[in-house]
């Protein structure tokens, strides 16, 4: 009679940054090896606040799509489909929009489809002359706070609005600047505030 071995031996708990890593072994005999998962949970959260476990940064999606989608990305946010897959915004040379979701597990495209509703030549013509694209504006705002959103910013001068779970920043597109978004923070006080009044 073969034996089946199950050991959950191992379970540790580290904070980086903010973030935990869990490990767990498990070995069975019909595997004749361990497979060890490992979980990182981090600031963002889902749709109704709860946290969510992630492994792929909006830098690392946005990277992602334009490897599988090249062109200009011109935002990246977290799908609240309840998967949390992360959704990126790729601008072709003639304006077609992409739009591109990446596994928030592994970080691996999930799929693409064109945006025949929206036309990314307007983007395109913001950004010329810029030298900050998106990705580099979400690794900038990173130590700040988990990156949960990452768009072109209508307002103004061309600049990345990048929220995280910890507040809204603004980061220059032409000389990579990165300020916090004291509008959105107002903004955000005045719901809260008016939030409590109900």
């Amino acid at each position: 009679m073969k034996r089946k071995i199950v050991i959950a031996a191992v379970t540790a708990s580290l904070v980086i940054g903010g973030g935990a890593a869990v490990a767990f072994a498990d070995d069975e005999a019909r595997t004749g090896g361990a497979e060890v998962h490992v979980a990182e949970t981090d600031d963002s959260t889902g749709s109704g606040g709860e946290a969510v476990a992630t492994h792929t940064t909006a830098a690392d999606a946005i990277a992602a799509a334009l490897e599988h989608t090249p062109g200009t990305a011109v935002a990246a946010d977290r799908d609240d489909d309840g998967a949390g897959a992360w959704e990126v915004d790729v601008v072709k040379g003639d304006g077609a929009e992409h739009t591109v979701r990446v596994s928030p597990d592994t970080g691996k495209v999930l799929g693409a489809h064109r945006d025949t509703d929206d036309d990314g030549r307007d983007d395109l013509a913001v950004l010329k002359g810029t030298s900050v694209d998106v990705r580099e504006a979400a690794l900038a705002v990173a130590p700040k706070g988990t990156v949960t959103d990452v768009d072109l910013d209508d307002d103004g001068p061309a600049a990345w609005s990048v929220e995280t779970a910890k507040g809204e920043w603004r980061v220059d597109a032409h000389s990579g600047k990165v300020m916090q978004d004291r509008d959105a923070s107002d903004h955000a006080d005045r719901n809260d505030q008016d939030g409590d009044d109900d």
